[in-house]
C-alpha cells in the first residue's frame, strides 16, 4: 500500500493496531458449543446414595492410580522393571500397568490421571524402542520401531494398545496423537513400504506377527514367543507358572504356524476406526470394510465357523494342509503346559468379534453382527448330552469337535445384544446382573457394585503396599496385578456401555459426557450420571448436583463417537426436540432429575472431535 505522507501512515497503523486487537479478543472468545437445546434441571434432590458412591469411586480411581504411578513409574515415565521381549512378560505387559487410565479421564476423573498415562506412554515408546533383545533376531534394533511394535500377534499387540486407542476420546486435537493414530493405521493399508503387512488382492493381513517392520514369514520359533535367556529361580515370579527359561521355551515349542491371517487380525480394525473418526478419510474406512468384509465371506463360505487360518494364496487353511481349523490359537490349538503336562486349550478365534463391531460402529448394518450370531448358533448346534449333562464343544480338530463343557458358546453375546437390542439376543444372553438393573429387576445393582469397586481399590493398594520387589527383580507384568483403575462398573452405569475390553476395542456406549467450562471429556465435577433403563430407540438417566451452592453444566452426547442421534429428551416437566447428536444440561445447586433421550442409533459417522472443535472432522 502507498502512503502519502506520515498522517496518513499514523492513521493507516492506527487501523491495523485496532483490526490486529480485535483479531486477538475474538480467538480469545469461547467457540460457540455444538450443542443447541438446553436443558435446565431445576427440581431439589436429596443426594442419592448411589451418586455419592459414584463420585467418590472417580475420586479414588485418580488417587490410587497416582500412588500406583509413583510406586513403580520413574520421571520419565519408565517402568521399573527388567525390559524382556516375549509373550508372557514382553512390551505389552509394560503399559497394561495402565490399563484403563485413559477411560477414567473419559469417564471424568481428574486430570492427573490422564497426564500420569501420558507421561507412562511416552516413557513406554521411548523405553521400549531403545530396549533391544540379543538373540530373537525380531527386535535386536529395538522392540519398538517408528513408535510401534516391531511385530508380533494380536492379543499381545491389542493389549498393548489398549489405553492408546482410547486417546482420541480425551485429546483428539493433540498433533501427536493424530500423527501416531495415521501412522499406525497406516502399517495395516501398505502405506509404510518397510510394512507390507496387507495383501489387497487377497484380502489378508499376511501373518499372525505384523507390526512397523512387517509380516513375518516363516514358522516362528519358541525363542521368538519367549525371549531371550533369563534367570528365574530365586529372582523373578513368572505368572504364568515357569520355573525355569527352559519351561518359557517349552510354553511356546508349538507356536509355530504363524504365516497367513488370523481372525485376531481383525483387531487392526481398530487402529483404522480411529483414524476415520480422527480425519474423516474415506480410505480408512474403506480399509476397514473391505477387511471384515473378506472375513464375513470366509466365514460364511466355512458353515457359518469363522476359520483360523488363511493362507497366503486367500484360500481357508492354505498354509495348514487345508485345514480351516490349523495354526497357532487356532480352532484346534492345544499344547502341553510344561509345568504340569497338562493339555491347555488356546483357542481365540473370538478376537474377532471386534473387526465385526468396528464394521457395525462404523455403518449401523446389521449384517456384521449377524455373521457373529449364527456361529454361535452353528457351534451350539453340535451339542451333545451324557449322562443327563448337555454340552457344546469349543475346539475342532482332525476327529471334529471336542473340549465340550456345559453352558452354551457364549462368545460375544452381550455385545450383540447391545449393538441390536433385540428380545431374541437379549435371551441368548442369560442371566446378567447390570441387565437385570436396567430392566428394573435388580434396584440394589448401583450401589453394590460401586461398593465392590471401591473395595477393589483398597484391596489392590494394600496388595501393593505389601509387595517387596525391586526393579531389577520384576517382570513387566509383575505389578499388573497391583493396577487400581476400576472402570467397567462406571462404564455401564454411567454411560450405558461395555468395557472395551483388553485388545483395544473402541467404547461402546450410549451416552458421553463433557465438561464445558473446563472444556475437557468426562462429567463435570459434583455430577452424577446413572443410566437406569435402556431400549432400542430410549435411554433413562439420571443427573444430580451433588454441589449445593454452585450450579453445574455439561454436555450429553449420544454415543461414545456421536455415532447416535438424539431425536428429543423428556423430564417430568417438559419434552425438548434436539434432532442433533448432543445438547446441553444445566444443573442447578442441589438439584436433580431423570431424563429419557430418545435416539436414532448409528446414525452418524463416528467422530473423533469435542462438542467446541467447529472445523475439525
Amino acid at each position: 500500500m502507498y502512503v502519502h505522507d506520515s498522517r496518513q501512515l499514523i492513521g493507516h497503523c492506527r487501523l491495523c493496531l485496532i483490526m490486529l486487537t480485535v483479531s486477538i479478543l475474538a480467538s480469545c472468545l469461547p467457540t460457540p458449543l455444538d450443542a443447541e437445546t438446553t436443558v435446565v434441571i431445576d427440581t431439589p434432590m436429596t443426594p442419592p446414595y448411589w451418586a455419592l458412591l459414584e463420585r467418590r469411586l472417580l475420586d479414588a480411581n485418580a488417587e490410587a492410580c497416582e500412588e500406583f504411578y509413583g510406586r513403580f513409574f520413574d520421571e520419565r515415565g519408565y517402568l521399573l522393571c527388567v525390559e524382556r521381549w516375549g509373550g508372557n512378560d514382553g512390551p505389552d505387559d509394560a503399559i497394561e500397568n495402565c490399563n484403563d487410565w485413559s477411560l477414567l479421564h473419559i469417564l471424568g476423573c481428574d486430570d492427573r490421571v490422564l497426564t500420569l498415562f501420558q507421561q507412562a506412554l511416552e516413557g513406554h515408546i521411548r523405553q521400549y524402542t531403545l530396549a533391544k533383545t540379543t538373540e530373537v533376531p525380531l527386535a535386536r534394533d529395538g522392540m519398538y520401531y517408528k513408535e510401534f511394535p516391531v511385530m508380533f500377534d494380536w492379543v499381545h499387540l491389542g493389549e498393548g494398545l489398549n489405553g492408546f486407542n482410547l486417546l482420541g476420546l480425551c485429546t483428539p486435537n493433540d498433533g501427536r496423537l493424530r500423527q501416531r493414530i495415521k501412522r499406525f493405521a497406516g502399517f495395516y493399508m501398505n502405506e509404510d513400504p518397510g510394512a507390507p503387512n496387507y495383501d489387497p488382492e487377497h484380502r489378508i493381513i499376511r501373518s499372525m506377527f505384523n507390526g512397523s517392520r512387517g509380516p513375518l514369514l516363516r514358522k516362528a520359533t519358541a525363542l521368538d514367543w519367549a525371549g531371550d535367556p533369563i534367570e528365574v529361580k530365586n529372582r523373578f515370579e513368572a505368572l504364568h507358572g515357569e520355573r525355569n527359561y527352559e519351561e518359557m521355551l517349552a510354553h511356546f515349542k508349538d507356536y509355530n504356524d504363524i504365516v497367513g491371517d488370523h481372525p485376531q487380525n481383525l483387531c487392526a480394525t481398530s487402529l483404522a476406526l480411529n483414524a476415520y473418526a480422527i480425519t474423516g478419510e474415506k480410505k480408512y474406512r474403506d480399509w476397514l470394510l473391505e477387511y471384515v468384509n473378506a472375513w464375513a465371506e470366509r466365514t460364511r463360505a466355512n458353515d457359518n465357523i469363522i476359520p483360523t487360518n488363511i493362507g497366503l494364496d486367500g484360500t481357508i487353511g492354505g498354509a495348514t494342509e487345508g485345514k480351516w481349523y490349523g495354526g497357532v490359537y487356532g480352532w484346534s490349538f492345544s499344547v502341553i503346559v510344561p509345568q504340569t503336562g497338562e493339555i491347555a486349550n488356546r483357542n481365540t478365534h473370538q478376537l474377532g468379534l471386534s473387526g465385526f463391531g468396528n464394521a457395525f460402529l462404523l455403518t449401523g448394518d446389521p449384517k456384521y453382527p449377524a455373521v457373529w450370531r449364527d456361529m454361535i448358533e452353528a457351534i451350539n448346534r453340535h451339542q451333545r448330552t451324557e449322562n443327563g449333562v448337555t454340552t457344546y464343544p469349543t475346539m475342532y480338530g482332525d476327529d471334529g469337535w471336542y473340549a465340550y463343557r456345559p453352558g452354551r458358546y457364549s462368545h460375544g453375546v452381550l455385545p450383540i445384544y447391545f449393538w441390536s437390542m433385540s428380545n431374541a439376543d437379549r435371551e441368548r444372553v442369560g442371566e446378567n446382573s447390570w441387565l437385570a438393573f436396567l430392566e428394573g429387576r435388580n434396584p440394589d445393582y448401583a450401589v453394590s457394585a460401586f461398593s465392590n469397586d471401591l473395595n477393589s481399590i483398597r484391596e489392590r493398594i494394600a496388595k501393593m503396599r505389601e509387595d517387596t520387589t525391586t526393579p531389577d527383580t520384576r517382570l513387566a507384568d509383575a505389578t499388573m496385578r497391583y493396577n487400581p483403575a476400576a472402570a467397567n462398573t462406571l462404564v455401564q452405569l454411567m454411560l450405558g456401555g461395555l468395557h472395551p475390553g483388553r485388545y483395544g476395542g473402541p467404547l461402546h456406549a450410549r451416552l458421553r459426557y463433557f465438561d464445558p467450562i473446563r472444556r475437557r471429556s468426562g462429567i463435570p465435577k459434583d455430577v452424577a450420571a446413572l443410566v437406569t433403563r435402556m431400549t432400542a430407540d430410549e435411554i433413562d438417566v439420571t443427573f444430580v448436583n451433588l454441589n449445593l451452592t454452585e450450579s453445574r453444566e455439561l454436555i450429553v452426547q449420544s454415543g461414545a463417537y456421536g455415532e447416535h442421534q438424539c431425536r428429543q429428551v423428556s423430564s417430568s416437566n417438559a419434552t425438548q426436540l434436539v434432532d442433533a447428536p448432543r445438547f446441553s444440561v444445566v444443573l442447578k445447586p442441589g438439584c436433580g432429575n431423570s431424563l429419557t433421550l430418545q435416539q436414532d442409533r448409528y446414525r452418524n459417522p463416528p467422530q473423533l472431535r469435542q462438542p467446541w472443535d467447529h472445523g475439525h472432522p
